[in-house]
């Protein structure tokens, strides 16, 4: 397998819509319920695709039931790190640590050696992102945010597998998102009581719009994590961050300060460098 130029393209779109509904639950005046509302829209889309796809293998469907119960940690420390923190700042430690995990452990896991180049890479990528979150700011979102990279580095982990063993990438995903919205929606009533279908009705066009950005985003991820190395995939996708910086700044109204740029310079070499 090699990081080929149309799934490097392809990558880098589901970092766009990674960083947009990301966005949406930072601007969100309610965190927790937004998120919930995120995973109901995505599993809202999933349902209404599957009926017309086939059933992915029976391998995967124990890396189907792990990644969603895994999931369940992802949208609880994703509502307390942006709770506490910015979004350019929280943002950068979850996807910047969970690529390093995934990178050093893809060898035991997938059997994928990365050469002296690619690891130079992996590390420039990583370090650009993690350049992002320097600076004093609230403990409680670091706290947050670094438990969530850990989390995204065993979903990442768990899904690479289970796309692999579904032979059908596509249904895997959607499946996953189908299960991960009846999980998080009812622990969320289990928690917020009517508050939570309250909020899916009367803004059923944010969860529509960042379901279908979640879904993009992990869907085309995991698709070329069966074309191209898991750990190439994962660092790629996390440049997600630049989207992220702009965004911030355009929508949020959150500073991009020099060092955030020189992060950016950093990611940039990084990804050349994988594509050499």
């Amino acid at each position: 397998m090699e990081l080929t130029l149309p799934v490097t393209l392809a990558v880098l779109g589901a970092a766009l819509l990674h960083a947009a509904w990301n966005t949406l639950v930072k601007a969100a005046d309610d965190k927790e319920l937004d998120t919930c509302a995120v995973a109901a829209g995505a599993g809202g889309l999933a349902l209404i695709i599957l009926p017309f796809l086939p059933l992915p293998a029976s391998a995967s469907w124990p890396w189907l039931a792990g990644s969603a119960a895994v999931h369940i940690l992802y949208f609880a420390f994703l509502a307390g790190a942006y709770r506490y923190g910015e979004l350019s700042y929280a943002y950068p430690i979850m996807r910047g640590g969970g690529p390093m995990i995934v990178a050093a452990s893809g060898a035991i896991v997938f059997a994928e050696k990365l050469g002296g180049g690619e690891w130079l890479g992996v590390l420039l990528v990583c370090g650009g992102i993690l350049a992002f979150a320097a600076g004093t700011h609230d403990r409680r979102a670091t706290l947050f945010a670094v438990a969530n990279a850990v989390v995204i580095a065993a979903y990442t982990l768990i899904d690479a597998q289970g796309a692999r063993a579904s032979a059908a990438p596509v249904s895997y995903t959607l499946w996953f998102f189908a299960a991960n919205a009846v999980l998080i929606v009812a622990l969320g009533m289990a928690k917020r009581g009517r508050a939570v279908p309250r909020y899916l009705g009367r803004h059923w066009r944010r969860a529509a719009l960042g379901g279908a950005c979640s879904v993009g985003s992990y869907g085309i991820a995991l698709w070329a994590m069966t074309r191209a190395p898991v750990a190439l995939v994962a660092v790629l996708r996390e440049t997600s961050v630049i989207f992220a910086a702009v965004l911030a700044a355009l929508v949020l109204k959150e500073k991009l300060t020099r060092r955030r740029l020189l992060g950016t310079g950093a990611v940039l070499a990084g990804l050349v460098l994988l594509r050499l």
